[in-house]
């Protein structure tokens, strides 16, 4: 192994670890700052923590889609979507089963599943143009303004309470601190680990598309799976799923919405035809495990196995398509 390929590894573990950091760093002064400055802690969940768990996902693509790669940009988007579902929640379901019982979470629903139609209507000619991206920004501002009201309306729901005990008692200037420290990391880090990703795949012989559904898409969802499992114990499962709707929310307005902005680009067709179906097949089984039609919604540990199961036979399904590299390098 040469020690280019060492060092690209070690910059991407790295920078994996510091994104992680500070993405954690970057919630817990904005949160802070927001509960200092009266926000209800209902609103401070839905888009504060739900910006800062995407975070990793939004430097990441924009920093690859302006150094010329926006297809791992794209993967990054897809493949995080996809491993937060089945990788996050079907492991946070075999730690300690799921119930879910937010009224918020059933608004959530069907947004979701309108912004994948969305971003699946627009992507259909195979391109994904700037137009495109700003469509798919402007509904991010539309989302947030929507959450925003969502939060502010909503009265006794259990994600307030839950968001209430999860959010840092701190000062104003602390706050502020973390948040500079934070932002300052992500960008750092998302520099390193992009320059890291690309080089792997360039040395493999695989496409960028690739490495952002796996690499890339595993190591920026860190932080959800971080959040969702410590949700789940501390029995705050309804911030659990939370965490991953919304930041399955977040990637396809900001993530995918960034590379058709600074990049716009013609698709690879397995995009259309293998990455889209397994996203939407996966927030269909989430919908009908977790929706719950007559009571409280439920993920329970064999429907978590299930969710890890598929995950790994998406992983199966991308090896055979990248083998051909593969084999050639």
């Amino acid at each position: 192994m040469s020690n280019e390929i060492l060092l690209s590894i070690t910059a991407v573990l790295g920078g994996f670890v510091l994104l992680v950091w500070g993405a954690d760093r970057f919630v817990h002064g904005a949160a802070a700052l927001a509960r200092n400055l009266g926000i209800s802690p209902l609103v401070i969940g839905l888009t504060i923590v739900g910006i800062g768990t995407s975070a990793p996902e939004i430097l990441v693509s924009a920093v690859a889609a302006w150094q010329g790669n926006p297809a791992m940009g794209v993967g990054n988007a897809l493949g995080s979507n996809i491993t937060n579902i089945a990788l996050v929640l079907g492991i946070t379901a075999l730690v300690t089963p799921l119930m879910v019982s937010s009224q918020t979470l059933r608004r959530e629903y069907p947004v979701m599943f309108l912004i994948m139609v969305v971003a699946l209507i627009l992507v259909l000619d195979g391109q994904l143009t700037r137009f495109d991206g700003l469509i798919l920004l402007s509904g991010l501002v539309l989302m947030l303004y929507w959450m925003i009201k969502l939060g502010m309306k909503e009265k006794k729901d259990p994600m307030e309470l839950e968001y209430e005990h999860e959010i840092p008692h701190i000062s104003t200037g602390w706050a502020i601190f973390w948040l500079l420290v934070g932002m300052i990391l992500l960008l750092f880090s998302s520099r390193i680990l992009v320059w890291g990703a690309v080089n792997i795949a360039q040395a493999l012989g695989v496409s960028d598309l690739i490495i952002g559904l796996t690499i890339v898409a595993i190591g920026t969802s860190m932080p959800e799976l971080a959040a969702s499992i410590m949700s789940a114990l501390k029995k705050e499962p309804d911030i659990a799923i939370g965490n991953v709707i919304g930041s399955n929310m977040f990637n396809l307005l900001a993530v995918l919405g960034i590379p058709g902005l600074i990049a716009p680009h013609v698709l690879e067709p397995a995009v259309l035809t293998r990455d889209f179906p397994w996203m939407i097949g996966l927030s269909i089984a989430l919908f009908i495990f977790a929706y719950g039609f007559r009571g409280p919604g439920r993920i329970n540990r064999l429907e978590g196995l299930l969710l890890l199961g598929s995950y790994f036979t998406y992983l199966g399904v991308l090896y055979l398509d990248a083998s051909p590299g593969l084999h050639g390098a």
